[in-house]
């Protein structure tokens, strides 16, 4: 397979650039993986997709305000990209500058001193005055993708964040589940759906390019997982009573099926670099809710792997026709699996 396997064109206005109004009021394009067949409908309308004793799987990680700004000695702007806390007061972060870093060396910030320690990879480890949770969380801003091209405000702080979001760590939204709201999950309750969650922390990789040409060259970023006993045991629930197990987002998708490796659901706690392309063979996820992602990113490789190459790049030039809004702050999908998705 190739990078190039998985283009298409966007026009850069469907990008949505705000949030509508209500977080439900999205649109929702529904791809049957079987048939190929499509439908436009309203994501209110999502339960009617889910069955009594489906069980819908929701990621609860929290976005903290992870981009911070930073000068050097000279007077040269820093930006740094929270990827993860360290021991201590230390940090993993995305660094970006002018000129490269060099270790070390002090910048200055709102928040006080930080000292920049060595590179690590693509990567730098930094030293804080406090915490990095609490340091990030006093001092830096909302970090929207680079395809929002505008300053956060005020509203992001709600909005680019799910309203069960409970658990500190990620650096980008679940998206998947920005839709979802209290009269929504009251209809799905109705409905007679369950509901579990694991946590994903959501990393800045999930950003980067693939930049290999060969699909199979490509590096899978690291993000911590956990799913734990009591997602465990709601799954296996479901699957007794003849019930779906639904994700909502692709990094629940990952988290699952991550936790299935040895073959059973268990519980797990650690990191994860599953990447999922076409020929990957699912053992937990049935359907998926799920956003619309970049041209050639490993999440689009992802959702074409559940419910094949052709039919996922057909829904998305229907929704490319129709006018659906993309990526953080845009429209759903809802998707089932093609033959030979499963084991």
């Amino acid at each position: 397979m190739r990078r190039a396997d998985f283009h298409y064109d966007l026009p850069e206005e469907l990008i949505a650039q705000q949030p509508l109004a209500e977080r439900s009021a999205s649109r929702l394009l529904t791809l049957d993986g079987a048939s190929g067949a499509l439908a436009d409908r309203q994501f209110r309308e999502l339960p009617q997709f889910v069955a009594p004793g489906d069980l819908l799987v929701f990621n609860d990680t929290r976005v903290i305000p992870a981009r911070l700004f930073a000068l050097k000695e000279s007077g040269g702007k820093v930006e740094l990209l929270l990827e993860r806390p360290l021991e201590g007061n230390t940090a993993l972060v995305h660094a970006r500058a002018s000129k490269p870093l060099k270790p070390p060396m002090t910048l200055t910030s709102r928040g006080g001193a930080i000292r920049i320690l060595e590179k690590r990879g693509d990567l730098w480890i930094i030293e804080l005055p406090q915490p990095p949770l609490a340091f990030f969380e006093r001092y830096g801003q909302m970090p929207l993708p680079p395809y929002i091209r505008r300053d956060p405000d005020a509203a992001d702080s709600m909005r680019y964040q799910s309203v069960f979001a409970r658990r500190d760590g990620a650096v980008a939204a679940p998206t998947a589940s920005l839709h979802f709201d209290a009269p929504l999950l009251a209809a799905l309750d109705a409905r007679g759906a369950e509901r579990a969650f694991i946590t994903l922390h959501v990393g800045a990789g999930t950003f980067q390019p693939v930049r290999t040409d060969a699909v199979g060259a490509h590096v899978m970023h690291a993000e911590f997982v956990e799913v734990n006993a009591a997602a465990c045991a709601a799954v296996a629930a479901t699957r007794a009573r003849g019930g779906r197990v639904i994700a909502v987002g692709t990094t629940v998708v990952r988290a699952l099926e991550s936790a299935a490796g040895g073959g059973t659901l268990e519980p797990y706690v650690g990191d994860s670099s599953l990447f999922i392309v076409p020929g990957f063979r699912f053992r937990i996820v049935d359907a998926m809710v799920t956003n619309f992602h970049l041209p050639e990113s490993t999440l689009l490789m992802l959702v074409s792997a559940f419910a094949g190459r052709a039919a996922v790049l057909g829904a998305y030039a229907h929704a490319v026709a129709q006018q659906y809004r993309f990526f953080s702050y845009g429209d759903a999908m809802f998707v089932t699996p093609a033959p030979g998705a499963h084991l």
